[in-house]
C-alpha cells in the first residue's frame, strides 16, 4: 500500500505534506528499543534472533544486526529468500514447511545457504511433516537442519511436552534431517492483560520447561545448540530461564498498543504509527478518517474492541476518542473528544499489532523531530 510516485514529496518533509494513510517510524524510539533489548540479552549471555516479520525492512534489520543480533527468525519463504540474499548468516524459518512447493523451497534454500556459508533451519513438530522433507533432501544431496517446536502453553503448533523425547528420536532418525535444537512461541502470554506478574511467571515457566526438555534430549545424545524462546511479552522472562540459549522477540523493535496493554511497553517506546487524516464529519458523533482496515490490519489480540490508539499529530493521545470500527479505507472515531476534530486534521494511530500493520504497506517513512527524513522499502510482504 505504498504511495504512488505522483503522491510522493521530496524529503525532508513535514508530516502535513505526506499522502495519507502512511506508515511512520520514530527513529529515536526505534533505535532505543533495538539497543535496550540487545544490551539486556548480551549481559545475560542470551543470543538475540529477532523476528523480521515485524519490520520486513532492511534499514531496520541492519540496525538490529549492528546491535548484535545473531540472525533472524522468518515467517515466510519470501522472508527467507530475501535475507539469504542479504547475506544474513543464520536464519530460522519458524513455520512448518508442508506441501510440495514449500518442501522444494526449503531444500533449495538450504543448499543455497550451504554454498554461501550461511545457516538455515526450519521448524518441525511431526514425522508427517518431516518425512517428505527428508526424502526431498536426500534426493538433492543435502541435510535440512531443523528445530523441534514445542507447545509450552500457546496451543498452536508444536509437540506436546510429554511427546518431545519420542518425537525427537523419530525426526532425528530421518536421514535427510539434522536436529539443531528446540524452540517455542509463548504466545499464550497475550492472555495476561492486566496481570503482568502472572505473565512474567508464565513466561519464566515456558522457558524453564523448554530448557528442561532440552536437557532430557541431550542425555539421549541429541545436539541442542538452539534452545529458543520467542515473544515480546515474554522478552523479560522466558529468555532468562536457565538453559535458554536465544530469544526471538519481534514486536519490541516498534512495540504497539497491544504491548502497552500487556505492560511490555509505555507509549514513549511505541515507534510505529499510522498517519491518517480526517475526511468526513457528516455523521453526528462519528469522525471518519482515511485509515481503515487496509491501513491498520484487523489483528486485535488484546485490544478489547479498539482498532488502535488515536493520537494527535505530535503523538499525544486524544482524550475521549476511540477508534471503534473500520471499513477497508475508512476508520470510524467515536467519543466526546471527536467534537474537536475537523476535516483535514491529521491523526497518528498506534496500531494494535505492529507486525500485521507493517504487512499492509510497501513504504515506511522514517521520522525524526516531526519531519520525514527517509523512505524505506518494506520487503517480502504476502
Amino acid at each position: 500500500m505504498s504511495s504512488a510516485p505522483f503522491l510522493e514529496t521530496s524529503l525532508p518533509a513535514p508530516l502535513d505534506a505526506i499522502a495519507t494513510p502512511a506508515l511512520l517510524v520514530e527513529l529515536p524510539r526505534m533505535e532505543s528499543n533495538i539497543a535496550r533489548m540487545a544490551e539486556a540479552y548480551a549481559a545475560a549471555g542470551v543470543a538475540l534472533r529477532p523476528h523480521v516479520k515485524t519490520s520486513k525492512c532492511w534499514e531496520v534489520a541492519r540496525r538490529q544486526l549492528a546491535a548484535g543480533a545473531v540472525g533472524f527468525t522468518c515467517s515466510t519463504p519470501e522472508e527467507v529468500d530475501w535475507l539469504l540474499g542479504q547475506g544474513v548468516p543464520d536464519l530460522v524459518w519458524a513455520h512448518v514447511p508442508v506441501g510440495p512447493a514449500k518442501v522444494a523451497f526449503v531444500v533449495d534454500a538450504v543448499a543455497r545457504a550451504d554454498r554461501a556459508g550461511q545457516r538455515l533451519a526450519v521448524a518441525l513438530d511431526s514425522v508427517a511433516a518431516g518425512q517428505p522433507l527428508s526424502e526431498a533432501a536426500l534426493r538433492a544431496g543435502v541435510r535440512v537442519p531443523f528445530v523441534l517446536e514445542v507447545n509450552t502453553g500457546h496451543g498452536r503448533a508444536g509437540a506436546e511436552p510429554g511427546k518431545v523425547p519420542g518425537r525427537a528420536r523419530e525426526l532425528a532418525a530421518l536421514p535427510g534431517l539434522l536436529l539443531r535444537g528446540v524452540f517455542t512461541h509463548e504466545g499464550h502470554l497475550s492472555r495476561y492483560v492486566g496481570d503482568r506478574a502472572g505473565l512474567e511467571r508464565a513466561g519464566l515457566g515456558a522457558g524453564t520447561l523448554l530448557a528442561s526438555l532440552a536437557d532430557i534430549l541431550r542425555t539421549e545424545g541429541h545436539t541442542m545448540d538452539i534452545v529458543s524462546v520467542g515473544s515480546t511479552p515474554g522478552a523479560t522472562s522466558a529468555p532468562f530461564a536457565e538453559g535458554v540459549t536465544e530469544a526471538r522477540p519481534g514486536t519490541y523493535v516498534y512495540f504497539d498498543a497491544n504491548q502497552m496493554r500487556l505492560g511490555s511497553a509505555v507509549l514513549d517506546q511505541c515507534a510505529l504509527t499510522v498517519l491518517g487524516r480526517v475526511v468526513s464529519t457528516e455523521r453526528p458523533g462519528v469522525v471518519v478518517t482515511d485509515a481503515g482496515i487496509k491501513a491498520m490490519s484487523s489483528d486485535a489480540i488484546a485490544a478489547a474492541g479498539s482498532v488502535g490508539l488515536v493520537c494527535d499529530v505530535h503523538g499525544v493521545p486524544l482524550a475521549d476518542v476511540e477508534f471503534s470500527d473500520a471499513n477497508e479505507e475508512h476508520g470510524f472515531l467515536t467519543g466526546p473528544g471527536t467534537a474537536a476534530l475537523k476535516v483535514g486534521d491529521l491523526v497518528r494511530i498506534v496500531p494494535n499489532h505492529a507486525c500485521g500493520t507493517t504487512n499492509m504497506f510497501g513504504t515506511l517513512h522514517a521520522v525524526a523531530d516531526g519531519t520525514v527524513v527517509e523512505r524505506w522499502a518494506i520487503t517480502a510482504r504476502h
